[in-house]
């Protein structure tokens, strides 16, 4: 990763990112979160105090050596043991059925093989396990989607490749999962072309947790 992304893309995300209202996004996905959890994206580490108490210890994979660097802080005040793995998620060095939820926060707009990646979630599920995600992507409205497209290449080469017009629940669905939960909206306080949230639950197909 280059100095852009360490001195001045990762600061002000971590900005726009740590605010309360999305702290408390991030609490309300999390409270789903059970058993072993795998956090793809897990970058600067914004989500480690939002797990609910139950929850002692994750595996989390970013690409980033300098965001790992920007979680270590973050991660020694939660008092939860992290096993941070610096890779990518389109190919996890975990077997078959190891994790019982994974969750993926502002990740799968970074990745260009979104596909490939979740296909890997996929596996490493056990049947029944849970994907939480919290992801932007491409707004409803025509007006706002017009602004998007013409940005895209812009967002994606100033933003460590972030897009505007990825849809998540879709490439979630196309990947195999079933969601039974989604909420979309626009957030406040933030422009429309990057504030349009998907909070949701998706689980593979298998039996489903309780």
């Amino acid at each position: 990763m280059s100095l852009w992304s360490d001195w001045v893309v990762q600061p002000l995300m971590d900005k726009a990112l740590d605010t309360e209202k999305v702290r408390a996004l991030r609490r309300e996905l999390l409270a789903d979160a059970y058993g072993a959890i795998l956090e793809i994206g897990f970058g600067s580490g914004l989500s480690i105090g939002c797990y609910p108490d139950h929850v002692h210890g994750i595996v989390a994979v970013d690409p980033s050596p300098g965001r790992r660097t920007r979680a270590a802080p973050r991660i020694a005040a939660s008092g939860r043991t992290v096993r941070y793995e610096s890779l990518g998620a389109e190919r996890l060095p975990f077997d078959d059925a190891s994790f019982d939820t994974v969750v993926s926060e502002f990740t799968l707009c970074s990745i260009d093989s979104a596909d490939r990646a979740l296909a890997e979630v996929r596996r490493v599920l056990v049947p029944g396990g849970r994907l939480l995600f919290l992801e932007h992507g491409l707004a409803p409205d025509p007006g706002v989607q017009r602004w998007q497209r013409w940005l895209n290449p812009i967002q994606r080469r100033v933003a460590e490749g972030c897009q505007l017009v990825k849809e998540p629940a879709r490439l979630i669905e196309d990947a195999g999962f079933r969601i039974d939960h989604q909420r979309s909206f626009y957030f406040e306080e933030t422009p429309r072309i990057l504030a349009w949230f998907t909070l949701g639950r998706a689980w593979r197909e298998g039996p489903q947790p309780g």
